[in-house]
């Protein structure tokens, strides 16, 4: 996991100078971009630095085959026979890019692996969770504005459908 305070402090540098955005890659797979104009990197949340925290696949894992099947989720990713979609961290949960847009998902959306679903607020950074699975989103379990725990599920989404 990265130090959130390591984040925030990088925040900082990057709001106090001139540079526009800045993208660090760890050697655990974690992945930070932060930009201070949201807009042009695809996001209009706010006017201050936005950071995206996303998992990368470790450099020393198999390369993925253009046409391999994804890999079978775990028993613990499925409930009630749809796979789960789980928040990476703590923090708020926002449907929406912003207050009274359109939500990024509803249930009935078809959702391709990769797509945004929500935005996780933590520390006044903007995660953008992503969906690890293809399929028909069926059920969303948090409300707008909700506070949300590491591991709590957020979507569950029915890749047969």
């Amino acid at each position: 996991m990265i130090d959130l305070r390591y984040v925030k402090k990088l925040i900082e540098m990057i709001d106090d100078s001139s540079v526009d955005s800045i993208e660090i890659s760890t050697e655990k797979g974690v992945k930070i971009r932060i930009a201070k104009n949201p807009a042009v990197h695809g996001s209009a949340m706010m006017s201050a630095p936005v950071a995206h925290v996303a998992h990368v696949a470790p450099s020393h894992a198999a390369p993925a085959h253009a046409g391999a099947a994804p890999a079978a989720p775990t028993p613990a990713a499925r409930a009630h026979g749809y796979l789960e979609v789980k928040s990476p961290m703590v923090g708020t949960y926002y449907g929406a890019p912003e207050p009274g847009a359109k939500p990024y998902v509803s249930i009935g959306d078809r959702v391709q692996t990769g797509q945004t679903l929500c935005i996780i607020e933590a520390m006044k950074i903007m995660n953008e969770i992503e969906s690890e699975y293809a399929g028909v989103v069926k059920e969303v379990l948090v409300q707008d504005a909700q506070p949300v725990e590491y591991g709590q599920a957020l979507f569950r989404i029915d890749a047969n459908g």
